[in-house]
């Protein structure tokens, strides 16, 4: 196999340095981040992808492949900034790309992508429109992503492309926007509401990156380990109450909030919690030939067994 000189975007980020770590055995491995992380062990360089150097940095390195992860997961109050870094900066990425005669490129798109709504298909699967809502930033910037992606596609077929969808990126020290809400001391759910969540555990995920870098795989693929949590599973395997609420009254609260300042989330945010994408994996273990090694509930579980530890 010919040698592999690979850029990772987002390189200092949780699973950009572990993406990075695990390929750097078998090629060559550089990051750019704006911030640096002591546990990769590749060079990172400071850089953001939004830069006008891009381009030309990409040429005189030379990648034959690129990881995009580089994103922003909790948004900002500034959404600009975040449309900026989301969608502007992939484009310049797929820009600098294609000019440099990169041959493939993996991006991490998002189950997000697929939106929150009433009418979702119970599960869903890589061949349903792609509707994230606007009032979501996250949300729909990884629709747009995904739009420019399929424009590439068409456009510069020379560009190989594997795009990730993954559900709820879970592990043992993973902290984000979603585990935060698991943390409160009681969980809130909506009455005649299941709310499931899909996880998909975080080292599934650096395999099936490597995997896909590796043998240059290409297509689109939903991340996420067998079955779903409804809310009320949750606060059980946490051995918390619920608060359940009706989403009339929900919503009531999240525009009170919302109004008088006291949280930047609206009364839009019940959507977020009411209409969960749920995501099958069936392409992931049909076409792509990778079957997750730890289920939704395995994975919560051990995200269950770490907290209760601490």
């Amino acid at each position: 196999m010919a040698t592999l000189k690979v850029l990772i975007t987002g390189a200092a980020g949780y699973i950009g340095h572990l993406v990075g770590n695990e390929l750097q055995a078998q090629c060559e491995v550089v990051g750019i981040d704006i911030r640096g992380n002591d546990a990769a062990h590749f060079p990172i360089h400071h850089m953001d992808i939004n830069s006008p150097e891009l381009a030309n940095w990409f040429a005189a390195q030379q990648f034959t492949h690129v990881v995009h992860l580089a994103s922003v997961l909790d948004a900002s109050p500034n959404r600009q900034r975040d449309f900026q870094i989301d969608v502007c900066g992939t484009e310049n990425v797929l820009r600098a790309s294609l000019a440099s005669g990169v041959q493939h490129i993996t991006v991490t798109s998002s189950g997000a992508a697929y939106g929150y709504h009433p009418d979702n298909a119970a599960w869903l699967s890589e061949s349903d429109p792609l509707r994230g809502n606007e009032e979501f930033a996250y949300s729909w910037h990884k629709r747009l992503v995904e739009e420019m992606l399929a424009d590439y596609r068409q456009k510069h077929p020379q560009l190989k492309q594997l795009v990730l969808r993954p559900g709820t990126v879970l592990g043992s020290h993973t902290r984000n926007l979603i585990t935060r809400l698991f943390m409160k001391n009681r969980i809130l759910t909506i009455r005649h509401c299941a709310s499931p969540f899909v996880f998909i555990w975080d080292e599934d995920v650096v395999r099936i990156i490597k995997r896909g870098v590796s043998d240059s795989k290409t297509g689109i693929y939903n991340l996420a380990g067998d079955d779903a949590l409804t809310l009320q599973e949750i606060a059980l395997r946490l051995g918390k109450p619920t608060l359940n609420v009706p989403a009339w009254l929900l919503q009531a609260l999240l525009w009170l909030g919302w109004r008088l300042r006291m949280t930047r989330y609206g009364p839009e945010q019940l959507k977020f919690l009411r209409y969960r994408p749920v995501l099958s994996n069936d392409a992931l273990k049909r076409d792509f030939g990778y079957v997750p090694q730890k289920t939704s509930a395995e994975v919560f579980q051990l995200f269950c067994d770490h907290i209760q530890e601490q």
